[in-house]
């Protein structure tokens, strides 16, 4: 209750225009926060939807063609955009930087799908949480950047959560774990790239260009391996292309609503919607040392993404949804 020799007074009045626009500017910025963290939350669920959809293939076609005709599917989608980037006139550095990322992001791509057959929605999930900490760690050698204290400890934080999760010596270390693991370091390496090119040309052809690359870069790794796909392949994998790329719409329209320290910690949803669709949809146990890594994890990579917002930074390490396909 405002006091009755201030209610009337100057600024201190309520009905004033200066305390109405105040009000009117606290309460947007809260409808903000709150269409961000909402907006992230569906994106999370695309991006969960792309991981069942892929489960749902159970090895009918290989990874890496199942991975070819996602992003061959991709490429589809994104044509209205290739007339622009067919125009924009590239170095031959440039050039060589997208090609470089295609090859090292394909390779990721299809160790991504390898995953996915052998480990549970889950662990993949939780593991994938990994790559911005390898990011922060590949940014020391390849942007320059120092690597202080508090990051070396979120590093090392996330790598024991990922431990946790694998848990070597107490069960047998499977083959998607490994998959994985390197799933990590090779988008790492993508997005290290990204970073660099991000500097010099617009965010559209980056984007672009990814999935033409990456479509090409796919080619002799699918090749050899290549079975023809059946209807229900090709409509699953079809999904898969929408659902990833409807999540990475939503993500940035999150980006633009609300700060990333109110976005990133609603990425910690995906794991529990991985953990349930699992269960209750592929009939995979509820591991409680896999939810603990991952929580470890992705609070390490928490910690990094508001650090650099407090210091004010241009955000390097992008979000764990950011990795996604």
């Amino acid at each position: 209750m405002v006091p009755q020799n201030f209610a009337g007074r100057g600024c201190f009045a309520l009905n004033t225009p200066a305390w109405q626009g105040l009000l009117r500017a606290m309460t947007q910025a809260d409808q903000n926060i709150y269409k961000g963290a909402f907006l992230m939350l569906l994106a999370g669920l695309c991006f969960v939807a792309v991981t069942a959809l892929v489960k749902l293939l159970d090895g009918r076609v290989p990874a890496s063609e199942a991975a070819f005709l996602r992003y061959i599917m991709g490429v589809v989608l994104f044509l209205p955009m290739l007339r622009g980037v067919l125009r924009t006139q590239l170095t031959g550095r440039q050039w060589r930087l997208i090609g470089m990322r295609g090859i090292v992001h394909a390779v990721g791509v299809s160790l991504w799908f390898y995953a996915m057959t052998r480990i549970p929605l889950a662990e993949v999930t939780s593991l994938g949480y990994l790559t911005p900490a390898f990011v922060t760690v590949g940014a020391v050698f390849v942007l320059g950047e120092r690597l202080a204290v508090r990051r070396v400890l979120a590093v090392v934080c996330a790598l024991l959560g990922a431990l946790v999760i694998v848990r070597p010596g107490f069960r047998a270390l499977e083959p998607g774990h490994l998959a994985m693991l390197a799933t990590s370091v090779f988008f790492a390496i993508s997005y290290l790239t990204a970073k660099i090119l991000a500097d010099e040309v617009p965010a559209t052809l980056i984007v672009a260009t990814l999935s033409v690359s990456v479509t090409i870069g796919l080619v002799p790794l699918a090749w050899p391996v290549w079975v023809t796909p059946d209807g229900y392949a090709l409509l699953v994998l079809f999904g898969v292309a929408c659902a990833a790329t409807l999540g990475h719409f939503l993500m940035t329209l999150a980006f633009r609503e609300a700060p990333i320290t109110v976005t990133q910690p609603v990425t910690y949803l995906q794991l529990v919607w991985a953990v349930a669709l699992g269960a209750l949809v592929f009939a995979e146990p509820v591991d409680l040392w896999v939810i603990f890594g991952g929580s470890i994890i992705l609070a390490a990579v928490s910690f990094i993404t508001w650090r650099e917002a407090v210091l004010k930074r241009r955000p390097l390490t992008p979000v764990s949804t950011a990795t996604k396909l």
